[in-house]
Order: structure tokens, then C-alpha cells, then sequence
């Protein structure tokens, strides 16, 4: 990875806290696993509400666009409000990741922003890695 920001949905700081390895497919889980072994705390992120770096192999992008745009959207600006960040943000992925954490995973409030995606089960059944 550059040293530049890296584009990161907001979504995805609780994603990658609760990711073991699973994925829509064999190839974005490997993806996937590489973009969180290359994001040290350090590394400065770009929040986004389009497709970032995990979404660069997942099966369900498309031309840089989701197959369901107004689910995942709504998961990210509910980050964005409950960590009180605004979209285009730069900050340390230390940084954000413990904002997620702290305002969002620590008080039990993943659930009600994406207790209804397909890998609630996979979030539920771990702990957080931002602990």
C-alpha cells in the first residue's frame, strides 16, 4: 500500500474488527485479509461512502458500485453520525478504528446498524479485534 490515505467505507471498521477469514468469495476474503494485515494504525484513511479498498474484489461490486448501494450506504453514514465524522474525513486507521470500537462495538449498537447483513452471524459469534 501507498502512504497516501487509503479510501475506507466507514462500514468496514466494523467489518474488518469481526473478520476471520470468511467472504463472499475465496478471492475477497484473501483480499480482504490483505487490507487489514497492510492497514497498520498508522496508516492514514479516507472515509468514503463509495467503493474503497475492500470493495475492490468483492463479487458484489460493480464499475466501483455495490449491488445494493442504499444498504451499505446507510451503514456507512451511520457510522459516520454515531462516530461523528464526516465523510472525506483523513485520519490514522488506529485512530478510527478505535472511535468504531468505543461508540459503537463497546456500547452493543453494531447490531442495530447492520444487524440485518448476511454475516451478522460471523460478527455475533466473535469478539472484536479492536479491543
Amino acid at each position: 500500500m501507498s502512504s497516501e490515505a487509503l479510501a475506507l467505507r466507514p462500514h468496514h471498521g466494523m467489518c474488518l474488527a469481526y473478520f476471520v477469514g470468511l467472504g463472499y468469495s475465496g478471492g475477497f476474503a484473501a483480499h480482504t485479509a490483505w487490507v487489514l494485515e497492510e492497514l497498520t494504525p498508522d496508516h492514514l484513511i479516507r472515509l468514503t461512502v463509495h467503493a474503497d479498498a475492500v470493495c475492490a474484489a468483492c463479487p458484489r461490486n460493480s464499475g466501483e458500485r455495490c449491488d445494493n448501494p442504499e444498504l451499505v450506504e446507510g451503514y456507512d453514514r451511520a457510522v459516520l453520525r454515531l462516530c461523528a465524522l464526516a465523510e472525506g474525513a483523513v485520519l490514522p486507521f488506529g485512530a478510527f478504528t478505535a472511535r468504531v470500537q468505543e461508540k459503537i462495538l463497546a456500547p452493543g449498537l453494531r447490531r442495530e446498524i447492520c444487524g440485518d447483513c448476511q454475516w451478522n452471524s460471523v460478527c455475533s459469534s466473535h469478539p472484536s479485534r479492536w479491543v
